[in-house]
């Protein structure tokens, strides 16, 4: 990526590439692929931005698997202001334009860049939950994208419950050992066992090449399984927040947290803040 391409120029890439059932499909289920979105120059810029990312992880970053897992769930939050790759895909590619046009939003902000990197062998699932539980947002315009740099074979893609956005919120827990350390215990109603028994859910996934872009909204019921390999399963996951969205302050420490918003953005306040800069307007 040399040059930076026009808002036109990023228009025209979305309309040949996101159709209008795509769209009804994203308000419908909850969830969409959208194939080859990005170019190779692109996702190139991407995975060198992933790359710099995990020689040198933030403070935020941790590892998701277990010590005994024979490979390793690395996550790491919030980095677009220190690692240019990150803050040039938000700005300069296709995704903001995407994000506007299935959120049927007039505005897009940025909320948060998150790198999810599971290393051949990895066991540990990412268990089935819905994201805004996790977060400090109230809204229905909000939209995550979730943008692997290497191929995924459709056994260790993310997966999604058809029309779960719909529904209500369910219980945020921790990923390793099951606890609500969000919203008090019995305040939402539990997720269901998925994986009990998947034929009582329509559940969504795509096998992936790099360039194609897979959409969802923040509570559609989303999970991953392990990864065999070959390879790495590098993954950079961008969140992005429409027009009805406002701040809603938590009385414990949000994931990711954003210490001392409280203090200068008011509850039920448009997230007008130079943390979530306004991509299109």
């Amino acid at each position: 990526m040399t040059t930076v391409p026009t808002p036109e120029a990023l228009q025209r890439r979305v309309q040949q590439s996101l159709s209008d059932e795509q769209v009804a499909q994203f308000q419908r289920e909850g969830a969409v692929c959208i194939r080859q979105l990005l170019n190779a120059d692109e996702v190139a810029l991407l995975r060198a931005g992933i790359d710099t990312n995990l020689a040198a992880p933030s403070p935020r970053a941790k590892v998701a698997s277990r010590p005994d897992d024979p490979g390793r769930f690395f996550e790491d939050f919030c980095n677009w202001q220190s690692i240019p790759p990150f803050e040039r895909l938000v700005r300069e590619t296709p995704l903001a334009p995407a994000a506007q046009r299935l959120m049927q939003s007039p505005t897009v902000r940025l909320y948060h860049d998150h790198v999810l990197v599971k290393e051949p062998g990895t066991r540990q699932r990412t268990p089935w939950h819905q994201d805004q539980p996790y977060y400090n947002i109230d809204g229905r315009q909000n939209i995550s994208m979730w943008i692997p740099v290497d191929p995924v074979p459709r056994p260790a893609t993310l997966e999604f419950v058809a029309g779960s956005h719909l529904g209500p919120w369910l219980m945020p827990r921790t990923f390793m050992d099951n606890q609500a350390q969000w919203f008090p215990e019995g305040s939402l109603q539990d997720l269901p066992d998925i994986e009990a028994d998947r034929s009582a859910h329509r559940i969504l996934g795509w096998d992936i090449t790099p360039g194609d872009v897979v959409c969802f909204h923040m509570l559609t019921l989303h999970g991953a399984g392990g990864f065999e390999g070959p390879g790495r399963r590098r993954v950079f996951s961008v969140r992005f927040l429409g027009d009805d969205t406002r701040h809603a302050p938590r009385r414990w420490t949000t994931s990711p947290d954003f210490p001392g918003l409280a203090d200068t953005l008011p509850a039920g306040a448009p997230m007008d803040h130079p943390l979530f800069p306004l991509l299109v307007e």
